[in-house]
C-alpha cells in the first residue's frame, strides 16, 4: 500500500491547537507521514509534544528546518551547525550563489524556490545537473497554485513546467508538499496529482512526488542520525558489552 507524505505542512508550532486541526486533516485526507518546518532554537519538549500530537491521529511526525542563508559560506556553517539536529534539511534559494552551493551538498534534502517572483527561481540545467550528482531533490507547494490568481498562476505554471522536464532529464527527484498554513489549502494526494497535471508531470510521477521521493529522503536521513549508522550500508550490530555476554 502506497505510504503519502507531505514534507511541508505550515502550522504554527506556537499554536497546538492549530498544530493538532492540521494534523488531524492530513490523516483524514490520507497522508501517513508530516514534516513540520520547526525553528532553529526547538527545543526537545517542543518536538516530543509535536510528536505526540501527530501520534495520537496516525500519522508520523518529521522534524524539518528551512535555512534561509544569504551567502554560500553562511549555508555552509549552517549546514555544519544544524544537520545532525533535523531529520530534514530545507534549503530557500534566494540566489543564485545559494541555489548552487546547495544543489551540490549532500546535506541538503530540498531546494525550495520562491513561487512570487519567476526571477528567484534559479533551477535550471546547472542547477540540475549539480542536484543529480548529489542527493537533493526539487520541492514543489501546492499552496501557491491555489492561493495565487491570474497571471501570477499562468507565470508559476509555466515556471513549473519547465523546472520539472528539467529535473526528469537530470534525474533529479521531486517532492511534492501542500505548503499550507491553514486548512483551507490542504488537498488529498489524488488532488495535488490531479494539480500535478498542470505542470504537465505524468501521473506516476506524481504519485513517486508524494510518496516514495519524500520518504527516501526521511529514510535516509533516519538512518544516518541513528546512533548505530557508521558509514552508508555499514551499521553497528553489536556492542562490546552486547559482545562480552554472548
Amino acid at each position: 500500500m502506497r505510504k503519502f507524505v507531505d514534507l511541508h505542512l505550515q502550522p504554527s508550532v506556537k499554536d497546538s491547537d492549530q498544530v493538532e486541526k492540521i494534523v488531524t486533516r492530513s490523516s483524514k485526507l490520507g497522508y501517513r507521514l508530516v514534516g513540520i518546518p520547526l525553528p532553529p532554537n526547538v527545543t526537545q519538549d517542543k518536538v516530543r509534544q509535536l510528536r505526540g500530537i501527530c501520534k495520537d491521529v496516525g500519522i508520523d511526525f518529521v522534524t524539518r528546518l528551512d535555512l534561509t542563508s544569504k551567502t554560500p559560506r553562511q549555508l555552509l556553517h549552517e549546514l555544519r551547525r544544524f544537520r545532525r539536529r533535523f531529520e530534514v534539511i530545507s534549503v530557500v534559494c534566494t540566489s543564485k550563489a545559494v541555489a548552487r552551493q546547495a544543489a551540490k551538498d549532500r546535506r541538503v534534502d530540498l531546494l525550495s524556490f520562491p513561487a512570487t517572483s519567476s526571477r528567484r527561481r534559479f533551477f535550471d540545467h546547472a542547477e540540475a545537473e549539480l542536484a543529480s550528482n548529489a542527493s537533493s531533490s526539487l520541492e514543489v507547494d501546492v499552496a501557491p497554485l491555489l492561493s495565487s490568481k491570474d497571471f501570477l498562476r499562468i507565470r508559476l505554471l509555466s515556471t513549473l513546467r519547465k523546472e520539472v522536464a528539467i529535473a526528469k532529464k537530470f534525474g533529479v527527484p521531486v517532492s511534492i508538499s501542500s505548503g499550507a498554513t491553514n486548512l483551507h489549502l490542504m488537498r488529498g494526494p489524488y488532488d495535488c496529482v490531479a494539480l500535478a497535471s498542470l505542470f504537465n508531470m505524468a501521473v506516476p510521477l506524481a504519485l513517486c512526488a508524494l510518496s516514495e521521493s519524500p520518504l527516501t529522503i526521511v529514510e535516509r536521513n533516519r538512518e544516518k542520525l541513528s546512533p548505530d549508522f557508521v558509514a552508508p550500508g555499514i551499521r553497528l550490530v553489536r556492542r562490546k558489552k552486547d559482545c562480552l555476554s554472548v
